[in-house]
């Protein structure tokens, strides 16, 4: 069995978590719309997840809507002590299954409600704000409103630490001037590192940075270089993928989705895979490849 026990871990605000994580969106049907097509899998695999050592799982309310979260409470509750659940909010889904804008004071307050009664429990671990100014990627604006509402709950106990997603840096500066800030999650991958210099902006801050899509997303990494490698490291694509995104950066927490046990096995492999010097020099270079 491959589990993850002995490998890195990262204080994520007040809580110790193994650095590679697990992201929930991929149990919910297709488009992160309606139920899974079994559920009874979902289930197992969430099970499998904690018994495999992961303690960082990575959800939201408006996965489904509801769904992962429902899922998470059914599969794991009561939960293991050391288990940290972080969600997020600022977004809601149309009857169409559309990504929309929720940041009002309203919304952002039944948001917390909702990921707390869904999940049942009496506090959020982690929330990010995730901005939804621009649905293609992080767009400057101010975040000091929605930010602010956030904070209000975390002094009324409903949340305990308060993160950053799809964000630029300028918002992460106005972010941390309103609050403390333990993590920003952004969309980053071997092939897309807008993001490179403020991770290591963060790490020396000692927050974290917490990469969604890390493996590509809907579109899973295509590159001819790192099949190379991964062929000649005797590993998968995705591992290797993953295995940079470890060395790249200590503060860097991947939170790879899948629905598929056999996914699972191999993507916490990744944590136990050493990539040589000039293997890294290869992979960093595949940011600069030609889009195929």
């Amino acid at each position: 069995m491959s589990s993850i026990d002995q490998f890195d871990t990262f204080t994520l605000g007040d809580r110790t978590v193994k650095r590679l994580g697990y992201g929930a969106m991929q149990l919910a049907g297709p488009g992160v719309f309606g139920p899974p097509k079994d559920r009874d899998a979902a289930l197992a695999l969430l099970r499998e997840v904690v018994a495999r050592g992961v303690n960082h799982i990575d959800t939201s309310d408006f996965y489904g809507p509801h769904i992962t979260n429902l899922l998470i409470r059914d599969a794991l509750a009561p939960y293991p002590d050391d288990l940290v659940i972080a969600t997020k909010i600022g977004a809601r889904r149309g009857d169409d299954g559309s990504w929309l804008p929720a940041m009002s004071p309203e919304e952002l307050t039944r948001a917390v409600g909702d990921n707390l009664r869904h999940l049942g429990i009496d506090a959020l671990d982690v929330v990010n704000l995730r901005m939804m100014l621009d649905a293609q990627g992080p767009a400057e604006g101010s975040i000091e409103a929605p930010l602010t509402v956030l904070a209000e709950l975390q002094e009324q106990g409903l949340v305990r630490h308060i993160g950053l997603s799809n964000v630029t840096p300028a918002q992460i500066a106005e972010g941390r001037r309103i609050c403390e800030i333990v993590c920003v999650q952004n969309h980053y991958n071997l092939a897309h590192r807008t993001d490179d210099a403020q991770i290591d902006d963060l790490a020396r801050d000692g927050i974290a940075y917490v990469p969604f899509f890390p493996l590509g997303g809907f579109s899973p990494l295509q590159s001819s270089t790192l099949a190379t490698v991964a062929q000649r490291l005797g590993a998968t694509p995705m591992q290797v993928a993953l295995a940079w995104l470890l060395r790249r950066s200590p503060t860097i927490l991947p939170i790879p989705g899948t629905s598929s046990v056999e996914h699972l096995r191999e993507n916490l492999e990744a944590a136990e895979l050493t990539l040589p010097d000039d293997a890294v020099v290869e992979l960093n270079g595949i940011a600069s490849e030609p889009s195929s």
